[in-house]
């Protein structure tokens, strides 16, 4: 896993700023096909360190297509439309890793594990091929690259800006570490091995995306988008406190409401990012995947060590700490601006 994550949580910032003077479309297009190559040569390399090897080049691809996908509809929308196209991505990115973890193991169980990533790769080869590469709507003031390298970095300094991307980092940091270790815990936890019912259990996952659609509704009733990240990262870190109780079904419960408190948190970010920056919308989206999946790549490292060296408690503890640094970051741009991003 880390060696997708590591190049996901670095290559983004780099693209964005490559990318900056591209069409974003162009860009997802190519980067669909090669892809879907990718997985064509993943099923035939014969040994584990050339799979590891494509599995990275996976990881350099995969954030060009994101920072593409999340630059289109930067410039493509503003106001309430762009929240509500962020969440549709976000919600459609949700629903493909669950599907494409569901489907793997399926195809695995009553065909080959290869014919899923045959199928991978048709399925992107014909939705590259749709693709209509049109001109994108550019606002001047966001896609104009100045010059010299250290304007456009600086812009992304705003501390306003920087406090979110920091806050998107604890966010995912937690929902990593708890995705990744949730099969231990309940092996160690609840003494749970039935690969059955670990995948109910992950159906969480799911359940929690969808409650987070109604994110959008939320933010009638609670305008000011701080307000709104704040209660919600209140609710996540009480979520993972409450996952120390030794109770399978507050667990279950529990590890719902944490899922949908980091959708409903990811779909108002994105957004709201580009609302903040000043920076160019390719530099601005960029630098949030990297801040996400730098988040992803450390939390599936850094508490796993810590649960083998210190047990479950200490795990929630650092995951608590974490998203309450989170929730720090979002009242504090509240007080710094409240009035900032109403509506």
């Amino acid at each position: 896993m880390s060696a997708t994550m590591l190049p996901l949580a670095i290559a983004p910032i780099c693209y964005g700023i490559l990318f900056a003077r591209f069409n974003p479309l162009r860009i997802l297009k190519y980067a669909m096909f090669l892809l879907a190559f990718t997985c064509i040569v993943f099923v035939h390399v014969p040994n584990f360190e050339l799979l590891l090897a494509t599995r990275f080049i996976q990881g350099l691809i995969l954030p060009a297509a994101l920072t593409a996908m999340t630059t289109y509809i930067g410039l493509q929308y503003q106001g309430l439309n762009l929240h509500r196209n962020m969440t549709r991505y976000i919600a459609s990115s949700i629903m493909g890793g669950y599907l494409g973890r569901v489907l793997a193991a399926n195809f695995a169980a009553f065909f080959t594990w290869q014919s899923f990533y045959y199928l991978i790769a048709v399925m992107l080869v014909i939705l590259a091929s749709a693709i209509n590469i049109q001109p994108s709507k550019q606002s001047s003031a966001k896609q104009t690259l100045p010059r010299p390298l250290k304007d456009y970095i600086s812009s992304l300094k705003e501390k306003q800006l920087l406090r979110l991307y920091c806050a998107v980092f604890c966010m995912f940091f937690c929902f990593s570490a708890l995705l990744n270790y949730l099969p231990l815990i309940l092996q160690q936890n609840f003494n749970i091995t039935d690969s059955k019912i670990i995948g109910w259990i992950y159906t969480s996952y799911l359940i929690g995306a969808i409650l987070s659609l109604s994110t959008a509704c939320l933010n009638r009733f609670i305008n000011n988008r701080w307000v709104f990240l704040s209660l919600v990262f209140a609710a996540y870190a009480i979520s993972i406190a409450l996952l120390s109780i030794a109770n399978l079904s507050l667990f279950v419960v529990m590890f719902t409401l944490f899922c949908a408190c980091m959708f409903m948190i990811h779909s108002t970010a994105a957004p709201l990012v580009n609302q903040l920056s000043k920076a160019p919308t390719s530099i601005t989206n960029g630098a949030y995947v990297s801040f996400y999946y730098s988040g992803g790549a450390l939390g599936a490292y850094l508490p796993g060590l810590i649960m083998q060296n210190h047990g479950y408690s200490a795990f929630i503890i650092s995951l608590l700490l974490v998203s309450l640094v989170g929730l720090v970051l979002v009242a504090k741009n509240y007080k710094h601006g409240m009035s900032t991003m109403r509506g």
